[in-house]
């Protein structure tokens, strides 16, 4: 039985990844920052499934917090064999013109989280000799935007130093990164319908992703079902 070490896992595309892991028969330890009770309620869902279940509170863009989360993971797991970088979230004023203040942030919670949590759980795959990374990057990564620009550079750089980590492990190991775009969750769940139809015109399929989707190519992307490929960026939910 493998274990995975999942970050910001209480909702979304992070909820929807530990319960899958945990159907596919995986022990799982994720993060959550402050929703409580959603990762409660996960931890609740996801243990029916007979594998462990553990959830542990951390500010992953604070260095010494995340060192803790990890070695909580292993304490409780015994190792790890797969880590999902999936934490991180949009803030308003992240526009062309936005403070500083909201920039920092944005590049602290999308990019620098991921750099920390993989700065301590390398080491372990390189002593193991074994372990896959997915991190959970977006399309805004790859093509930017004014009206999201720090959380676009994030991400860009989530999909940059995937190409590292993916260097780093060869060939014992793989690194490759997810990209949603538009996904039929939190904005967008509330989203005034005319915009709503707008981005719809623009995709071939005329929808959105669901988080369950995004969580079905981090599977593939974690485990043997790909076990030839690293070093990618996939897409889910064109444009």
């Amino acid at each position: 039985m493998k274990n995975v070490f999942i970050t910001g896992g209480s909702s979304g595309i992070g909820a929807d990844t530990v319960k899958m892991f945990a159907e596919h028969g995986y022990n799982v330890a994720f993060t959550y920052n402050t929703n409580k009770d959603g990762a409660a309620n996960v931890v609740s869902t996801a243990s029916r499934q007979g594998v462990k279940v553990i959830a542990f509170q951390a500010d992953l863009s604070r260095e010494a917090l995340t060192k803790k989360a990890v070695e909580f993971a292993v304490q409780e797991l015994g190792r790890i064999d797969i880590l999902v970088n999936n934490a991180g979230g949009y803030f308003d004023g992240d526009e062309w013109d936005g403070s500083e203040n909201v920039w920092s942030r944005t590049i602290f919670q999308n990019l620098i989280s991921v750099m920390n949590v993989s700065k301590y759980v390398l080491p372990l795959f390189e002593d193991q000799q074994s372990g896959v990374i997915v991190n959970v990057a977006s399309r805004l990564g790859m093509s930017g935007s004014y009206e999201e620009l720090a959380y676009g550079a994030a991400k860009a750089g989530v999909i940059n130093i995937t190409q590292g980590y993916a260097d780093f492990l060869a060939p014992y190991g793989r690194a490759n990164s997810v990209s949603p775009g538009a996904v039929q969750a939190g904005y967008w769940n509330a989203a005034p319908q005319d915009e709503l139809d707008v981005v719809l015109k623009s995709k071939r399929l005329q929808k959105l992703a669901t988080s369950k989707d995004v969580a079905n190519a981090i599977f593939y992307l974690a485990t043997d079902l790909s076990s030839s490929t690293t070093g990618q960026n996939l897409v889910v939910n064109d444009s």
